[in-house]
């Protein structure tokens, strides 16, 4: 593992282990010496499709050889047939609208003016009354707004003044967030599974009684998939684990790839459609490149045979990762589709240790909160580097 003594002007923001990237491929990673990782982060889903995929690169490749930006001033020939084929693969509405961004946390952003415009001009809240109901444990991006509803108080402080306008209930408790909605409310905002949080997966009826909560007021069920969404659960979205269809889906890293940042707020005509012209927009947001490398990530989900693999492998990990609660390595594994989080014993060490120690035997994993570790590997991993890695983290916990 490299490492520097040469002063850094990098600003420290992220504590990352003790390891120089230089190369990858499907599942494996170098670092700067040679030695190869198995990564089991994969960009917090970023790349769903693994390191350098083929068909992202030669798309990727096959447009920089055309036209990598247009901004939104003019129209380019993949924005349409993105916006089509994005739409259809989610099987939502027949009508619904796709606004392309870039970063997670600006899909988010967009999403929140969309519901308040909406909740101003066509379910006739008062100008500056919208409120937006949240999750406690939540984890939108790290924006000014979007920290201003963060339960977690590392990711606020400093950070204020706030902005006012959200209501924070508990995670799963769908009658307490019925209980808070009132005349000035406009959406729901939440994780259909809680990412940061751990892989927090709420009981089946949670969303479905949102929904009904949400249809009963006239208010927007807004989802943020940017973790959980194409494919990462052994479904499109999550939300189709338990048959929900939200009014709008925020959809973000695994768009792109792994190649570029592409993310995109899709939904409800009467409610993308508030934003018009000179009320949002980014210079980025749904370039060529983009476009042309989001195009061949919905190539790749519209088989089904990332959402399959997702589904098979983690009925295989969710039997192994089992195997270490029963007989005590682990408290408690929480498992869906392809994507785990793992509580640790105290006496184990913290969350960070374990990564350090499984950074040693050549896998890549993150703690996140103390003594939690999230399993996120690419959907591609073949079964038997899947199984290397489980018995790394089995012999890590001796």
């Amino acid at each position: 593992m490299a490492t520097s003594l040469v002063p850094s002007h990098l600003a420290r923001n992220y504590h990352p282990l003790p390891v120089v990237l230089a190369g990858g491929e499907n599942s494996w990673v170098r670092d700067t010496a040679g030695r190869e990782y198995l990564d089991l982060l994969a960009g917090y889903s970023a790349l769903n499709f693994g390191h350098r995929h083929p068909a992202l690169v030669d798309a990727a490749r096959a447009q920089l050889d055309r036209i990598t930006l247009t901004s939104r001033a003019f129209e380019h020939d993949l924005l349409e047939p993105f916006a089509t084929r994005l739409a259809a693969l989610l099987e939502l509405r027949d009508d619904d609208l796709v606004l392309p961004m870039n970063t997670g946390a600006e899909a988010v952003e967009t999403a929140i003016k969309a519901a308040r415009k909406w909740g101003h001009e066509v379910k006739g809240v008062p100008a500056d009354r919208a409120t937006i109901i949240v999750a406690d444990g939540n984890f939108h991006g790290r924006t000014t707004t979007i920290v201003s509803f963060s339960t977690d108080e590392e990711a606020r402080a400093g950070f204020g003044p706030f902005t006012p306008g959200f209501r924070v209930v508990p995670y799963g408790d769908a009658e307490a967030l019925a209980a808070a909605i009132d005349e000035t409310t406009v959406a729901v905002l939440l994780e259909p599974v809680q990412g940061e949080a751990g892989v927090i997966v709420p009981e089946a009826g949670y969303l479905p009684a949102v929904r009904a909560a949400c249809d009963a007021a006239d208010v927007l069920l807004i989802a943020d998939e940017v973790q959980s969404g194409l494919g990462r659960t052994g479904t499109t979205l999550a939300c189709d684990l338990v048959g929900v269809t939200p009014d709008v889906v925020v959809l973000g890293k695994a768009l792109g790839g792994g190649v570029v940042p592409v993310s995109a707020v899709v939904g409800r005509h009467d409610v993308v459609g508030v934003l018009t012209a000179g009320t949002h927009g980014s210079t980025f947001g749904g370039n060529p490149l983009a476009c042309a490398v989001a195009l061949a990530v919905v190539g790749l989900l519209e088989t089904g045979e990332h959402q399959a693999r997702a589904r098979e492998l983690g009925a295989h990990l969710a039997e192994r990762l089992g195997a270490m609660v029963t007989d005590g390595r682990l408290v408690e594994a929480r498992c869906v589709g392809l994507w785990a989080g793992i509580d640790l014993d105290p006496r184990h060490g913290t969350g960070r240790e374990l990564s350090e120690r499984l950074l040693e035997r050549r896998v890549l994993t993150k703690d996140t909160h103390g003594q939690t570790l999230r399993l996120a590997p690419p959907l591609t991993i073949a079964r038997d580097d899947l199984d290397w890695a489980l018995d790394q983290l089995g012999d890590a916990l001796r």
